[in-house]
């Protein structure tokens, strides 16, 4: 069953430029020059109920003012847009009462008061009847182990521990649809695994659909099985996330350790050297040449020690985000 569908969606913005100076700020008045920008450009998807995806896309690619629309905060140019049977924009206390968002950077808390506090204001936002609330609190108070912090001031938590009670307070009405935006951010590593471990557990169990946006790959990786990238307005990937290095990537990374000192010249007829400090060095080789350079490397220089590597993902996406064409899947 879909939670979402999206079909040839757009949004345009409308602006105007304007020159330094009171001259040119006279001029605007009677003429002003209008420009379009065409931040999401007829992107097309679907997303089933319980599924946990992750939408990618770098800064000014469209990807929040699609998250936008999806929520309602935004009415589409064109297209067709359904979230859980609703069109979002008509913004019905039916359909607002199904989502929620979480978003790193902004808190729902006030600062000045315990977390308890603003989760039972939630509470009463989205009408959540006593046994509903008094059951969901105890589920996700032990699931996130906060019971003794519930009733310190927000301003006092941690940013691990401000995070686990935002996540309270977003799912205190138990949404259908959840939205993250950065929700690691900041972290240490310890709370980034928890945080992971609880959203996982909770998608499985509540059937939660989550769209989880994350500049960590780590975030990706562990938790959504399919990836939306978007770029310049253009949805230029949909698949797994793992199925991108096999259809870009093309290389792999060596990396050496020498028993005696090299001169990095030496290496460059074997690939493109990345790094190289004479007793160590890190080359990127071509797929398949893989098998003959690591021979005649071996055969070459006084080794020590040989691995062989995929590109890291990082780099891999960062490479689909200059290219203008839709990867195949």
């Amino acid at each position: 069953m879909e939670a979402i569908r999206v079909e040839r969606l757009a949004k345009d913005f409308t602006y105007y430029t304007k020159e330094v100076g009171i001259k040119h700020s006279l001029k605007n008045l009677f003429y002003r020059k209008t420009l379009i920008k065409n931040a999401v450009k007829e992107i097309s998807f679907s997303i089933e109920k319980g599924e946990m995806v992750a939408f990618l896309g770098p800064n000014g690619a469209g990807k929040t003012t699609t998250l936008k629309m999806l929520s309602g905060i935004l009415f589409p140019t064109s297209g067709e847009l359904s979230v859980l049977g609703f069109r979002p924009y008509e913004r019905k206390k039916e359909f607002k009462k199904q989502f929620a968002i979480v978003m790193g950077q902004k808190s729902q808390l006030w600062t000045d008061l315990p977390a308890a506090e603003s989760i039972l204001l939630n509470k009463y936002i989205y009408q959540v009847d006593d046994r509903q609330y008094e059951q969901t609190m105890e589920e996700l108070v032990d699931l996130l182990d906060v019971r003794q912090i519930l009733n310190v001031q927000v301003r006092r938590l941690s940013l691990g521990e401000r995070m686990k009670m935002e996540l309270i307070a977003a799912l205190v009405h138990k949404p259908k649809l959840l939205f993250l935006d950065e929700p690691t951010i900041g972290l240490d590593i310890v709370t980034q695994r928890k945080v992971r471990e609880f959203l996982k557990y909770y998608n499985a169990y509540h059937r939660t659909t989550i769209i989880l946006t994350s500049h960590y790959m780590k975030d990706i990786e562990d938790l959504c099985k399919r990836t939306l990238i978007i770029n310049e307005g253009n949805l230029v990937y949909d698949g797994d996330l793992k199925r991108i290095d096999d259809v870009l990537n093309e290389t792999k990374i060596i990396r050496l350790k020498f028993a005696e000192h090299v001169v990095p010249e030496r290496l460059q007829p074997f690939g493109v050297v990345r790094e190289a400090n004479g007793y160590q060095a890190t080359l990127e080789i071509a797929k398949d040449r893989i098998r003959p350079a690591s021979r005649d490397l071996l055969s070459v220089f006084p080794i020590e020690d040989i691995t062989i590597e995929d590109i890291p993902i990082e780099e891999v996406v960062v490479s689909l985000y200059r290219r203008d064409q839709q990867v195949p899947v």
